[in-house]
């Protein structure tokens, strides 16, 4: 008497799959999916006598990994995009894109910057995204209307925008958002005090009592650039992650972005605590800020994501370009070779940002349970041939342009480097429509 097979919503085929779970990458090896989540991952050839899947992805030439999480972005200002390139931080920041919002940020212009963000990024394999930005309510309709996965900041500064008054102010709206979205899968929040020189003592410590009492990350920038630690050394006698320190944020909760400019002391502390760190190299190279001490942060046991930054500062929501740039740059500037190999810089654009998140036990990895969060990468084109090692390939070779298909809890949101949504000509439309506003802007 033979099995009747399990019916299941799907099952993928892959030449390889990359768990993340461990190094060793599996060949022609098939993942069956059921209701979001990964029910099993095993040799193909035992796949198909015990399972009937109603969909069936067979992809003789891909690796199969864990959706990517671009642990770090401003993704509405994808509106933004080469509005001000080729300009220090703080000149780029005050003259061009703090004035540009003031005169155009609206829950609009968040909820279509959003979603162009998320049409790029789920066309490059990122399935979650950490943002910080305003109106986060228009920033959770756009991601949850894509089918993407988020976590948004309740962002906070002392000063007004056309979102909020005051760090109060961002506070309590952002509460509220998370209240609204509490009940959808897809959508998670954090505490996002933007950075030491735009956040009190008295607020950061208002963060740290509500990210105790809710269990919620602390997205925060931070030793982006050296004048910011020489401003805080002015102001404050200390450099902000010894302020931030003796106020209590840092610990296995803080995601710290850039961490650029790190003593070793510092880079101590940061381990010590269980900090987080999101890299974002190309970002840092952009506004020549400098170059992250990724090399000596992974040799201290820091946990490590990867992040683009907004597309206004990058341009790119390329992952893809940020394991590459980060595996070479961590070579070069720790005259080592050996520095961040493939398997590490694929763990920090996967599980080291889902851990960052409090995500871990979700996503991140390939594992039974798990949320079905999954990017196919072809290696079969002539450019990529030929192939002795998948890992090393997806990092050196392959671009998001490899990218086939893209799934997050089980449903295919792309599919043959197809986009597959609803609104696209909507979404035509209001680029079209914000290109011709910004644009008038900037020549004025």
């Amino acid at each position: 008497m033979t099995n009747t097979p399990e019916v299941i919503d799907l099952l993928i085929e892959a030449r390889w799959v990359a768990t993340v779970e461990s190094d060793t990458v599996l060949k022609n090896h098939a993942v069956a999916i059921d209701k979001g989540r990964i029910k099993a991952i095993l040799p193909a050839s035992e796949a198909r006598p015990r399972y009937s899947p109603r969909t069936l992805h067979v992809l003789p030439d891909h690796i199969l990994i864990p959706g990517l999480i671009n642990l770090h972005t401003h993704a509405a200002m994808s509106l933004m995009r080469g509005i001000a390139d080729d300009l220090p931080l703080m000149e780029w920041l005050q003259k061009h894109i703090w004035p540009t919002e003031s005169a155009h940020l609206s829950p609009q212009f968040v909820y279509d910057g959003t979603r162009l963000a998320c049409a790029e990024m789920l066309k490059s394999g990122v399935t979650c995204f950490n943002d910080m930005y305003f109106f986060p309510d228009a920033a959770a309709r756009a991601a949850s209307e894509m089918g993407m996965r988020a976590t948004l900041g309740i962002t906070t500064l002392e000063f007004p925008t056309p979102f909020a008054s005051d760090a109060e102010d961002y506070i309590t709206k952002g509460l509220a958002v998370r209240e609204k979205w509490h009940d959808n899968k897809l959508i998670q929040f954090c505490l996002a005090p933007h950075a030491p020189y735009t956040v009190s003592n008295d607020t950061f410590e208002h963060v740290l009592t509500l990210s105790e009492q809710l269990n919620l990350p602390i997205h925060c920038h931070i030793h982006e650039t050296r004048q910011e630690i020489e401003d805080s050394l002015k102001q404050h006698g200390q450099r902000p992650l010894a302020r931030l320190h003796g106020l209590g944020l840092l610990g296995p909760n803080f995601i710290g972005v850039h961490a650029v400019h790190l003593d070793p002391a510092e880079i101590e502390l940061l381990a010590s605590t269980g900090s987080n760190i999101a890299h974002c190299p190309t970002s840092n190279l952009k506004l020549a800020s400098g170059f992250a001490p990724v090399a000596q942060m992974r040799q201290a046991g820091i946990n490590l994501g990867l992040g683009t930054d907004g597309a206004a500062s990058n341009n790119r929501l390329d992952l893809f370009g940020e394991m590459r740039l980060a595996a070479l740059l961590a070579k070069g500037t720790s005259g080592d070779a050996s520095a961040l190999p493939a398997g590490e810089v694929l763990h920090m654009a996967t599980l080291g940002a889902a851990s960052a998140l409090g995500l871990a036990s979700e996503i991140g990895s390939l594992a039974p349970g798990k949320q079905a969060d999954l990017c196919a990468v072809s290696l079969g084109d002539p450019e990529s041939r030929p192939c002795f090692d998948p890992l090393a390939h997806l990092i050196n070779v392959a671009g998001r342009e490899n990218v086939t298909h893209v799934w997050v809890a089980g449903k295919c949101c792309v599919d043959n480097k197809t986009l597959r949504i609803d609104n696209q000509n909507d979404l035509e439309s209001a680029l079209a429509l914000w290109q011709n506003v910004l644009e008038f802007r900037h020549r004025q």
